[in-house]
Order: C-alpha cells, then sequence, then structure tokens
C-alpha cells in the first residue's frame, strides 16, 4: 500500500474511531436510537456508504447475535475500511458505555431518587422513541419504493405484531420469502 493510501485509511480509521465514540457518547437509548446519527456520519456527511448498502448492513448487523450498536459498528467499520476499521468503530461505540456504566455504577445509587435526574430521564426516553421513529421513517423512505417492498413490510409486520413471532424468525422468514420474491428485480 502506498504511503498516501496508508495515510488516507489511517485517517479513516482515527475518523471511524471518533465517530462512533462521540455517537455511543451522546446517544441515550443506544441501538435503534443511533442508527440515524450513523447514517448522517457514514452515508450523508463523509460518503463512504450509499443509502442501500448502509440498509443492507443494518439488516444484516440486525440478524446477527449480539448487541445492535457493537454489530453495526463492525459491520460499517469493516466496509469502510476492513479489520482496522471494525476495531476502531466497535471500541469508538463500545467505550462510552463502559465509561458511563463506571461512573454511573459509582454515582447513580446517590441521585437516582433526586426529582431532576428523573425528570431528565423522563424527557431523554421520549427523546429516544422519536429517533427510533425517525430512524424508521428515513430507512422506510430508501427501503419501501416498490408495492413487493411495501408487501414485504406489512408482512412482517403482521407476523411481528398478529402472530408475535420472534424478530430473529421474521427476519430469516423475511429473508427466504425476499430471496425468491426478489430474484428477478436484483431488489
Amino acid at each position: 500500500m502506498g504511503e498516501g493510501k496508508a495515510k488516507i485509511a489511517e485517517g479513516r480509521t482515527w475518523r471511524l474511531f471518533a465517530g462512533f465514540f462521540r455517537i455511543g457518547f451522546f446517544t441515550i437509548g443506544g441501538g435503534y436510537a443511533m442508527i440515524p446519527l450513523i447514517q448522517y456520519d457514514i452515508v450523508e456527511k463523509r460518503k463512504w456508504l450509499e443509502d442501500e448498502e448502509f440498509l443492507s448492513l443494518i439488516a444484516l448487523a440486525q440478524s446477527l447475535p449480539g448487541v445492535i450498536t457493537i454489530n453495526t459498528a463492525v459491520i460499517v467499520g469493516y466496509k469502510v475500511n476492513g479489520k482496522k476499521g471494525a476495531a476502531a468503530a466497535a471500541l469508538g461505540a463500545g467505550l462510552p458505555s463502559f465509561l458511563i456504566i463506571i461512573l454511573v455504577a459509582n454515582y447513580f445509587l446517590n441521585f437516582r431518587d433526586n426529582v431532576y435526574v428523573q425528570r431528565f430521564f423522563t424527557g431523554a426516553r421520549a427523546a429516544v422513541v422519536g429517533l427510533v421513529l425517525y430512524a424508521a421513517f428515513s430507512l422506510g423512505k430508501t427501503t419501501l419504493r416498490t408495492n413487493k417492498s411495501r408487501l414485504s413490510f406489512i408482512l412482517g409486520l403482521s407476523l411481528l405484531l398478529i402472530l408475535d413471532l420472534h424478530p430473529a424468525v421474521v427476519i430469516i422468514i423475511s429473508g427466504l420469502l425476499g430471496y425468491f420474491f426478489f430474484k428477478e428485480e436484483g431488489d
């Protein structure tokens, strides 16, 4: 690898760590609440991935066992900058939680009954719901462009809400149906 390419790769590794650290540190609720922030940073701001590619990576991260935040960080980091990118993004995403948990373990018991702390978390929880809905809306605009995609969405939602199937089962069923259903479109 040339010196210029090595510097670009090193810069991407650092930016992946810093970006995921910032997102991990300032996103209350983690997981799905982080998706729109990751999408903004990786797709819109840095243009390292396209929307469709990002959506595919999110679907992969959701279908794997483990924490969605770390799964997403590893997959996106790997796609952007290989093994170093995966490690940097995972460390960046996980380190803030680790540091915050240490602080909370030491101090939260002293403040958990504080009315201001309770009010803060009441407002923060409501904002997390808004972030998750925004992520769903944003990802839906990109994904639900065809009637087949919309039908697949309705089927998956129905399997979750009406039959109360486990999300992993819904992902497997939807993936298998998609394999056959979208075969000719490459959708």
